[in-house]
C-alpha cells in the first residue's frame, strides 16, 4: 500500500489543525474549506473567495507521460538531488490505439523506447514512481492506489480532478506548477469560490452518474466553473458509488472548475477497502466528521456556497452532449428533434467506452449487461464498438469474470489500458478523409478534431450504457427507453435498463500492477538525452524581462472563437514532440480560427504581407528576432492543463497573450512561462484589433499589483487608439515575469541558498 505513513500522519494532526482553524476562520465550514485551510502553508486567516492569492502544501504530485517530459526537464534545472513530495509518472498518453490491445501496446514500446527509458531513468534518480506502459490511465491508477479522503493533490493533467470521487482536492496544474511542489516550494492558487451542487433522491434505469454532470455541464457551460470548486452534496450524493462520484468530478474539468468534491461516506469505505486500503478506512473512521462540511452547511447552503443548484436525480434522464462542445446537453428524449433540425449525421460509425472517465468496474458490468442483452436477444452492433479499460487492475478483473468475452460476442474490440482515442491517440481508418460523421463515446471531451483529427467528426459524450444502447442501434436517435429493435430474426426487441455491480463480488485481480519503485539513492543513475535526439531536448532559460514597455508587436494571430489548449497545441501525432519544445513549436496554434479570413492554421505574415501556416508565421518571426502578440476570444486556453500550450508561444516569441478571459490553468501557465497574460477591459475592444497592426504594451516600467496597463494600436505608423487592459498578477507572479519565468525564480532562489 502506498503513502499510508503520510495519510496516517496527517489524519493524526488533524483534529488540532481543525481546531486552530475554526478559532482564526470562527464559522462552520465546506469540505472544501476545511482541505484547504489544513493545506495551507502561509498563514490561518478568513481568506476571500476569489480575491486572495494563497500558498498550499499539497500532499503529492501525479504526472502523466506526455506532460511528465516538459515537467521533468524543468525539475532537472533546479538542480535538486530528489523530490520533496511524494511523486509519480503514469505512462499512459503515448500508446496509439489502432488494432488492439496487444499490438498497440508492443508497438509504444517500439516506437516510444527511447522517452519511456528517459521518464523510466528520470523517476528512478529523483525519487519517483513510474507506472509502465499499460499499467492504466493515471486518474484510474490514482483512484485505485493513492488517493485519500482529506488529502490534496496536484497533477498535470486538468482530470486530476477525478479523485474528487475518493473526498481529495485534486487539482489539475501545469508543469511549472508540478515542479514548485517537486522542489519543496509552496503552491501558489486563488482562494476558490464554492458551488454547492445539493443531489436530491436517487438514480434508476438507464440514468448513471455521468448523466448528473452531463446535466450541470448544460447548466453551467464550459466556463461557469472557472475559479470555483464544486462540492456535492444531499441524499443522492451519498447514494452514488465511489466511482461514479469519480466520474463526476472528472468532467468538472469541463466546466472550468478548479476541482470537484464529495463528502466521506460508506461507498468511499467500501472502495478503499475493495482495493486493499483497510487501514486508510480505520484512520479515516477516527476523524470522519473532518471529511464532511459542517452540519450548518447542510442545513442552510446558501449561506455558505457563493452559488447554489439542485438537481432531482428521480427526474433526471439520460443526457448525450454534443457535438463540439461538452455543454450542450440534450435530454436523450430530445436527441431526434436536435438531430434533425441542426442535420447531425444520424448514423453512428463508431461507439467508445472507457477512459479515464467511465471504465469502473461499475461502469464496465452494466455496459456489458446491455451487451449480453444483445447475445441473448440475438443483436449485433451496428457501428464499431470499442472498449478502453482504465487500468491493468480493472481490465485483468473484467476479463476474469467474463465482460471482456461477452463483448466480444457483439464484435468489440479492446483498445489497451491508456489514453488512445479521448486525447487522440487513435489510427482511425479513414479519417484522413475529412468525411462528416458521428462517433459516440464515453469519454470527457469532444472538441473538433480532438478524438481523430478530422473536423466533421461529430462527436457526442454519453454514459458508457447509452454509448453501448447506440452501438446496437448504429443510430444517434434510438432512445433505449422507448424506442425498440429489429433483431437478426426479424422481431422486434426492447433493451431492460442496465444491471451491474458496484465492485467485483471476488474482489480485484492482478498479476503485475505495472509500478517501477525508484532507487533509495539515484546519485549514481545517469539521465542520458541525445543531442540529436527529435522527441527530447534540454531546456534554456527564457530571457528575463528587461523592465521596459513591450513595443512594437506584430500581430501573429487574432483567434475567433473557441480555442482550447487544444487548438493552441494539438495532441495526436504532435504528442511524440512533448519532450522536444523546438519540434513541438511546429505545431503552435494550428488549430485555431483566424478571424480575419474565417480560416485554420492561415494567417498573414506581416513583414512579407503573405499568408502561410500560422507555426511558420510565429517561426519567421522568432528567427528574425520580432516579438509577437496574439489576440483571444472568451475562456482562452479552455481544456486541458497542459503547459505546452504556453511554452511554444513564449519560445516563438510571443510576449503578450490578451484575451476577453482566460481558463483558469492556461492563464496560470502563460504566467508561469513569463508571457504577459492580459484581458481587455472592455470586450468590445477586441473588434478594434485589425490584422496589419502593430501594438505597444505601456505602463510597463513600474509594474506592480495596480498598474494600469495600455494598449496602444498602430496603424500606418501612427497610434491610432489607445485602450485600457486589465491583469491579474499578484507580487509574486509578478516576480516570474521579471525573471522570465517560474523557473528562473526557483533556479535563482536556490542557487542563493
Amino acid at each position: 500500500m502506498f503513502d499510508l505513513k503520510l495519510i496516517q500522519n496527517y489524519y493524526s494532526k488533524l483534529n488540532n489543525k481543525m481546531l486552530a482553524v475554526k478559532h482564526k476562520v470562527n464559522r462552520p465550514l465546506t469540505l472544501s474549506e476545511k482541505i484547504l485551510y489544513t493545506h495551507l502553508d502561509s498563514e490561518i486567516q478568513n481568506y476571500s473567495r476569489g480575491k486572495d492569492y494563497v500558498d498550499f502544501k499539497p500532499d503529492r504530485v501525479a504526472m502523466q507521460d506526455a506532460t511528465a517530459q516538459m515537467a521533468l526537464l524543468q525539475f532537472i534545472m533546479a538542480n535538486k538531488s530528489k523530490v520533496s513530495v511524494p511523486t509519480t509518472v503514469h505512462a499512459d498518453h503515448l500508446i496509439q490505439a489502432k488494432l488492439g490491445s496487444k499490438y498497440d501496446l508492443k508497438n509504444a514500446l517500439d516506437i516510444n523506447s527511447e522517452v519511456y527509458d528517459f521518464l523510466s531513468s528520470v523517476s528512478n534518480k529523483y525519487g519517483i514512481g513510474f507506472w509502465k506502459p499499460g499499467a492504466g490511465i493515471i486518474h484510474q491508477v490514482i483512484l485505485e492506489n493513492y488517493a485519500f479522503p482529506g488529502g490534496m493533490m496536484i497533477g498535470t493533467d486538468s482530470h486530476t480532478v477525478n479523485a474528487g470521487g475518493l473526498g481529495m482536492i485534486a487539482i489539475g496544474v501545469g508543469g511549472a506548477d508540478a515542479v514548485d511542489v517537486m522542489v519543496g516550494m509552496p503552491w501558489e492558487l486563488k482562494f476558490p469560490k464554492l458551488i454547492g451542487v445539493e443531489l436530491k433522491g436517487n438514480i434508476s434505469g438507464w440514468v448513471s452518474a455521468k448523466d448528473v454532470i452531463l446535466k450541470l455541464a448544460g447548466i453551467l457551460t464550459v466556463k461557469g466553473g472557472t475559479g470555483s470548486i464544486v462540492e456535492y452534496f444531499g441524499d443522492g450524493a451519498e447514494k452514488l458509488s465511489c466511482t461514479g462520484k469519480g466520474t463526476i468530478c472528472n468532467m468538472g474539468a469541463e466546466i472550468g472548475a478548479t476541482t470537484s468534491i464529495f463528502s466521506y461516506d460508506d461507498s468511499m469505505e467500501r472502495y478503499l477497502a475493495m482495493t486493499g486500503r483497510e487501514e486508510v478506512v480505520s484512520a479515516a473512521s477516527q476523524i470522519k466528521h473532518h471529511l464532511k462540511a459542517d452540519q450548518e452547511v447542510f442545513d442552510n447552503p446558501s449561506e455558505y456556497f457563493d452559488e447554489v443548484i439542485t438537481i432531482d436525480l428521480d427526474e433526471l434522464e439520460p443526457y448525450i452532449n454534443g457535438p463540439f462542445t461538452p455543454d450542450k446537453a440534450t435530454p436523450i428524449s430530445k436527441m431526434s428533434n436536435e438531430c434533425k433540425e441542426n442535420n447531425w449525421p444520424r448514423k453512428v460509425d463508431v461507439s467508445l467506452i472507457g477512459s479515464c472517465t467511465n471504465s469502473s468496474y461499475e461502469d464496465i458490468s452494466r455496459a456489458a449487461s446491455i451487451a449480453q442483452q444483445a447475445v441473448d436477444k440475438k443483436l449485433k452492433a451496428k457501428s464499431e464498438y470499442t472498449i478502453t479499460p482504465g487500468s491493468e487492475q480493472i481490465r485483468s478483473t473484467i476479463d476474469r469474470d467474463g465482460y471482456i468475452d461477452i463483448f466480444n460476442k457483439i464484435g468489440a474490440s479492446v483498445f489497451s489500458n491508456a489514453c488512445g482515442p479521448c486525447i487522440g491517440q487513435w489510427s482511425r481508418e479513414g479519417a484522413e478523409d475529412n468525411k462528416k460523421n458521428t462517433i459516440v463515446h464515453s469519454f470527457n471531451r469532444n472538441f473538433s478534431k480532438r478524438a481523430d483529427g478530422n473536423p466533421n467528426t461529430h462527436a457526442f459524450v454519453a454514459s458508457p450504457e447509452i454509448v453501448t444502447a447506440l452501438a446496437l442501434s448504429g443510430d444517434l436517435t434510438f432512445n433505449p427507453l422507448a424506442d425498440y429493435l429489429i433483431n437478426e430474426n426479424g422481431k422486434q426487441v426492447k433493451l431492460d435498463p442496465p444491471s451491474g455491480l458496484e465492485l467485483p463480488s471476488d474482489g480485484f485481480s492482478v498479476d503485475d500492477l505495472g509500478y517501477q519503485k525508484p532507487a533509495d539513492n539515484g546519485d549514481e543513475i545517469e539521465v542520458v538525452i541525445n543531442h540529436k535526439s527529435n522527441r527530447l531536448q534540454y531546456l534554456e532559460p527564457f530571457k528575463p524581462w528587461n523592465n521596459k514597455n513591450i513595443t512594437d508587436l506584430k500581430l501573429l494571430i487574432k483567434a475567433r472563437g473557441k480555442c482550447t489548449t487544444d487548438h493552441i497545441s494539438m495532441a495526436g501525432p504532435w504528442l511524440q514532440y512533448r519532450g522536444h519544445l523546438d519540434n513541438i513549436s511546429n505545431n503552435l496554434l494550428i488549430g485555431a480560427t483566424n478571424d480575419f479570413n474565417g480560416k485554420v492554421n492561415y494567417i498573414k505574415n506581416c513583414i512579407t504581407n503573405e499568408y502561410d501556416e500560422t507555426s511558420k508565421v510565429a517561426r519567421y518571426y522568432k528567427n528574425n528576432n520580432i516579438d509577437s502578440i496574439v489576440i483571444g476570444d472568451e475562456n482562452y486556453g479552455e481544456g486541458s492543463s497542459r503547459e505546452h500550450a504556453a511554452m511554444e508561444p513564449r519560445y516563438m516569441g510571443v510576449r503578450v497573450v490578451l484575451v476577453k478571459s482566460f481558463a483558469r490553468i492556461h492563464e496560470t501557465n502563460l504566467k508561469k512561462q513569463g508571457i504577459l497574460a492580459l484581458t481587455f477591459k472592455n470586450k468590445d475592444d477586441y473588434l478594434k484589433i485589425k490584422e496589419d497592426d502593430s501594438f505597444n504594451i505601456i505602463n510597463m516600467e513600474n509594474f506592480n499589483v495596480e498598474s494600469k496597463i495600455m494598449l496602444e494600436i498602430v496603424r500606418n505608423n501612427d497610434v491610432v487608439d489607445t485602450i485600457e487592459l486589465s491583469h491579474t498578477y499578484n507580487e509574486n507572479q509578478i516576480d516570474w515575469f521579471k525573471a522570465g519565468s517560474s523557473l528562473n525564480l526557483i533556479a535563482q532562489n536556490i542557487s542563493n541558498e
